[in-house]
C-alpha cells in the first residue's frame, strides 16, 4: 500500500487567540483513534515554531543558515502525518476529516503527497 506525508500549513503569523473548544481534543483523540485502528496511521506530530528552527540553504556553492522565526513566510509547516492508504483518495479523505475537526474561523491547510519508492 502507498504511504503518504500529509503537510499541515498553517499562519504562524495570524493564529487563531481563541481555543478551539472544550470538545476539540475529544473529537481528534477519536479520529485519531480510528485511523489507528485502521491500520492507516503510521506516525503523526505537531511540530514546535519557527522560532526554534534554523533553515540550512544551499546556494552558489555554499551552506547558509537561518535562525527563526521566518518572517517573511506567511505558511509554515506546523505538523504532519505518515499515513499508508489504499490510494490518493483515501489520504485526501482523511485529511478532509481532520480539517473538518478544526474551527469553521481557523485556516489550515493540509497538503497530501505520495512519498516515492
Amino acid at each position: 500500500m502507498p504511504r503518504y506525508l500529509t503537510l499541515i500549513r498553517i499562519d504562524e503569523q495570524n493564529l487563531p487567540a481563541d481555543a478551539p473548544g472544550p470538545d476539540f481534543d475529544a473529537r481528534m483523540g477519536a479520529l485519531f483513534e480510528e485511523i489507528t485502528k485502521a491500520g492507516v496511521m503510521l506516525d503523526t506530530a505537531g511540530l514546535k515554531p519557527t522560532a526554534e528552527a534554523t533553515r540550512v540553504t544551499w546556494a552558489g556553492g555554499k551552506v547558509g543558515y537561518t535562525d527563526g522565526p521566518f518572517t517573511e513566510t506567511k505558511e509554515v509547516i506546523g505538523g504532519y502525518s505518515l499515513i499508508q492508504a489504499k490510494d490518493k483518495a483515501e489520504a485526501v479523505e482523511w485529511a478532509r476529516r481532520f480539517l473538518e475537526i478544526h474551527p469553521p474561523h481557523w485556516t489550515v491547510t493540509c497538503e497530501v503527497r505520495e512519498i516515492e519508492g
